[in-house]
């Protein structure tokens, strides 16, 4: 008798190991398809159907892949994770009243997301296209943010993070209040370290917002190579209160046709290095107060705006 009840531990023991080592496993990579099946275990053979049912399949540090074109879902990222969508297996993300992607993440966690599609259209427009909150960074690459109520991309951490934004398209973000194309607002005592590369914000009602009047850190940013255009309000702002420092580096970027200012900065210690830029097309061009100061390297073009040029605070040679 005892044996038998031995061979019968042992077989419940097997047959518990089997049931419950799918349950717990994370895949470091997964896939997701338009017609894949979130009951699946998000393999490339069995790929899951929305990034939700990939991102709890998904260790931590993992990367999501899309086999095909497909709407897969918002999503809340609480971990490390990378989404590569790229090609033409562009991942799209319906987020009608809703933000389309959620960061939530640890102080040292990377995120990545490329070639998405986020489209707040709907019987209610969307929110933000990405609301982040908490992460260590955030790298966008080769993504299309259109048609949100507040922010394309809001990055308002509540520790120390960085954004970089490369090669992505944002349009119509931002229906009253300062919502922006791209919302720079950490809080607390937070810095943020943005840079925006090859990007282009339209048709919203901010551009850029660089704004530090909710943290005690600093707003560090660059922004090259980019077009901040057709945006019914600045194109592109920085401010802070009296703790802040906000300070973003303008390089090679056109501001053209924006309905307010091109360039605006306002507060003590908020600022803007501008550089081979052209600022021209706006209802004013550019717009110090406040202690403010916008500094050129002399190598800008600012004219053709139609209410006033403006002028900058100062110039700097260019080493």
């Amino acid at each position: 008798m005892h044996k038998i009840w031995m061979r019968l531990a042992a077989v419940f023991a097997v047959a518990f190991t089997v049931t419950a080592t799918p349950a717990m496993a994370q895949a470091t990579r997964t896939w997701v398809s338009g017609v894949g099946d979130d009951a699946n275990p998000c393999s490339r053979t069995a790929p899951c159907k929305t990034f939700a049912g990939a991102i709890s399949k998904t260790a931590a540090g993992g990367m999501i892949n899309c086999l095909d074109p497909g709407g897969f879902g918002t999503v809340t990222i609480t971990k490390a994770i990378s989404i590569y969508c790229n090609g033409p297996s562009n991942g799209g993300v319906l987020a009608s009243g809703v933000n389309g992607v959620t960061v939530n993440a640890g102080p040292t966690d990377s995120i990545v997301l490329s070639g998405l599609e986020i489209d707040g259209a709907g019987t209610t427009l969307g929110l933000n296209g990405v609301n982040f909150l908490a992460g260590g960074s955030l790298v966008i690459i080769d993504c299309a943010f259109r048609n949100f109520s507040q922010n394309g991309i809001k990055f308002a951490p509540s520790g120390n993070a960085g954004l970089n934004v490369i090669d992505t398209t944002i349009n119509n973000a931002g229906q009253s209040g300062t919502f922006a194309g791209i919302s720079i607002r950490p809080t607390g005592a937070a810095t943020a370290n943005a840079t925006i590369t090859r990007t282009q914000i339209t048709g919203g009602l901010f551009g850029i917002v660089a704004d530090g009047f909710a943290t005690t850190g600093k707003i560090n940013g660059v922004v090259r190579d980019s077009d901040v255009s057709r945006n019914s309000q600045n194109g592109i702002t920085s401010s802070n209160g009296t703790a802040a420092n906000v300070t973003l580096m303008i390089d090679d970027v056109s501001v053209s046709g924006n309905g307010n200012k091109g360039l605006s900065t306002s507060g003590t210690n908020a600022g803007m290095l501008v550089g081979n830029s052209s600022i021209f097309g706006n209802t004013a061009g550019l717009f110090a107060t406040s202690g403010g100061a916008l500094v050129s390297y002399g190598n800008n073009r600012v004219n053709g705006n139609n209410g006033a040029d403006g002028a900058f605070s100062s110039t700097v040679p260019t080493k």
